[in-house]
């Protein structure tokens, strides 16, 4: 039997579990799993601003999990190059993708070289973007977490 070789990308900037719910639920339905990490080149290009946690170690954080195989940096957004490196047979995505038009380009793209665009459920009610959010509210509420408390 053939193994099956899944891939799935993301920035995973400020970790949570949305991000291992995906990355778990790709793991069960592949034998070898690549999650493909944003660097902080395409972030900055993509999304107009750095991540909060670098590249190297959000790597390293992925690297960590039981459920990933090998980790690659994602340092653009072309799928079928992606494809044509790693020759997965499953590109794994939040279903909160499924039926945008960038989606709908890939699931054609990707037809005729028999690559099953698997969508996942989405966690509801959690973000890095809401996490980073809060953080930045609660260090502008107290300033004495961000280091600018008087020191006496």
């Amino acid at each position: 039997m053939k193994k099956i070789i899944g891939y799935t990308t993301g920035v995973y900037d400020m970790f949570h579990i949305g991000h291992l719910n995906v990355i778990r639920r790709a793991k069960e339905q592949c034998d070898y799993l690549i999650v493909g990490v944003s660097t902080d080149e395409l972030v900055e290009k993509d999304k107009g601003k750095r991540p909060v946690i670098p590249f190297e170690e959000r790597a390293e954080i992925i690297k960590a999990l039981r459920f990933v195989d090998e980790v690659v940096a994602q340092p653009d957004k072309n799928k079928f190059a992606a494809w044509e490196r790693y020759h997965f047979q499953k590109m794994f995505v939040g279903d909160d993708w499924k039926g945008t038009p960038q989606w709908n380009a890939f699931e054609k793209q990707f037809a005729p070289v028999g690559v099953e665009i698997v969508y996942l459920p989405h966690t509801d009610g959690v973000s890095s973007t809401k996490l980073t959010g809060v953080i930045k509210e609660m260090l502008d509420e107290h300033p004495d977490f961000n280091g600018n408390a008087d020191k006496r």
